[in-house]
C-alpha cells in the first residue's frame, strides 16, 4: 500500500509553503516522513535533504537531535497532543532538555524552565510565569494552541511544519494564530511548511502553495498563480466550490463528482482521472509528471499543461 508518491518540492529560509489538500490526501504522511516519525513498518524511498545531510541516512541519536531543534513540528489537536497529567511549562521545558537548544548541548532543569517562560511569553500568554503552572485543561483552545506553538519555537527551529495549526478555533483565535506566526517568521527568519484544507487559511499565509490529492502533489507554485491561474483541474474545482462576495446566491456551487480512489486499490493512472472531465486515454495508464508550464508553477496534467504550452508558444512567451 503506498499512501504518498512521487512528492517533491524545497522550502526556502523565511518562505512559508502551503501544503493544501482534503483529509487522507497525505499531507501529514509526508510531513511526518521529514522527522521520520511514521510506525516502523513505513518505507519512505528517495531522499530528504536538511541544511546538506540526507535525514533518511542519519543515524537515529543525530536525527533525534535535529527533532524539535532543527526541524520542529507543531501537531493537529492540542488537547490530545499534550499530556493532560503534565503542567505546560515542564512540557515545554522537557523539549528544551530532550533536544538542547542551538550550540548549548547541556542545560540545566532551571535554565530549561526560564526558557519555557520565555517562550509562553514569546506567544503573548499573559502571566506567563504564573500559566507554566497549569495543566492543558486549565487553558482555553487558544492557549493550547500557543503552548503547542512555544513548545514548536522553544529552541529556535530553522523549519517549523505547522500541522492544521488553526483546526477547531474559533475565526478571531485562528486570526490570532495565524499573526502569531507571522511574527514568529519574521523574528526568527523561520522556513515553515503550513499544512490545511482550509483555502482561505492558505492564501493568507503562504508564499507558495502545494496542492495534494491522493499521496500526489498535483500542482504547485506561488500563491498568487495557484489561486489566479489554477492550471490542475483538481485545483480548479477546489476554489470553484469555495463561495465568494461575488457568487449567486440563487446558483449552486460547483461539486467535483465522485469520490477519491481508496488509498488499498488506486487507479494504475492519475488518481484523479476518474472524476476528470478534461481527461485522456493515457491519464487513466500511467501518471503524469510535474510540468512546469511557467517559472515556478508546476502542474501534473498532460491536457491543462499541454494546452498551456502551446498558448505561450503561439504567443512567443
Amino acid at each position: 500500500m503506498t499512501a504518498v508518491q512521487d512528492v517533491s518540492f524545497h522550502v526556502d529560509s523565511g518562505e512559508v509553503l502551503g501544503l493544501v489538500g482534503e483529509s487522507g490526501s497525505g499531507k501529514s504522511v509526508t510531513a511526518l516522513s521529514f522527522l521520520r516519525l511514521l510506525p516502523p513498518q513505513a518505507r519512505i524511498r528517495g531522499a530528504i535533504q536538511y541544511r546538506g545531510k540526507s535525514l533518511l541516512q542519519l543515524p537515529e541519536p543525530e536525527m533525534r537531535r535535529i527533532r524539535g531543534a532543527g526541524i520542529s513540528m507543531i501537531f493537529q489537536e492540542p488537547m490530545t497532543a499534550l499530556n493532560p497529567v503534565m503542567r505546560v511549562g515542564d512540557q515545554i521545558a522537557e523539549a528544551v532538555l530532550a533536544h538542547g537548544r542551538g550550540d548549548q548541548k547541556r542545560i540545566s532543569k532551571a535554565d530549561a524552565g526560564r526558557l519555557a517562560v520565555e517562550a509562553l511569553r514569546t506567544v503573548s500568554i499573559a502571566d506567563a510565569a504564573r500559566r507554566a503552572r497549569d495543566y492543558p485543561h486549565q487553558l482555553s483552545g487558544g492557549e493550547r494552541q500557543r503552548v503547542m506553538i512555544a513548545m514548536a519555537v522553544v529552541n529556535r527551529p530553522s523549519l517549523l511544519i505547522a500541522d492544521e495549526p488553526t483546526t477547531a478555533l474559533d475565526v478571531t483565535i485562528q486570526a490570532q494564530v495565524l499573526d502569531l506566526l507571522a511574527q514568529l517568521r519574521e523574528k526568527f527568519s523561520l522556513a515553515m511548511l503550513f499544512i490545511s484544507h482550509d483555502l482561505a487559511v492558505v492564501s493568507k499565509v503562504s508564499d507558495r502553495i502545494g496542492v495534494m490529492y491522493a499521496g500526489s502533489v498535483v500542482e504547485i507554485g506561488s500563491a498568487s498563480e495557484v489561486f489566479h491561474n489554477p492550471a490542475h483541474p483538481y485545483t480548479q474545482g477546489l476554489l470553484n466550490s469555495v463561495p465568494t462576495l461575488r457568487t449567486p446566491r440563487a446558483k449552486p456551487l460547483q461539486t467535483i463528482e465522485g469520490t477519491v480512489p481508496a488509498i488499498s486499490a488506486p487507479p494504475p493512472g492519475c488518481a484523479f482521472e476518474p472524476r476528470c472531465s478534461s481527461r485522456i486515454a493515457k491519464c487513466a495508464t500511467e501518471l503524469p509528471p510535474l510540468i512546469e508550464i511557467s517559472p515556478g508553477h508546476w502542474a501534473r496534467c498532460p491536457v491543462v499543461t499541454g494546452t498551456l504550452r502551446r498558448s505561450a508558444d503561439r504567443c512567443g512567451c
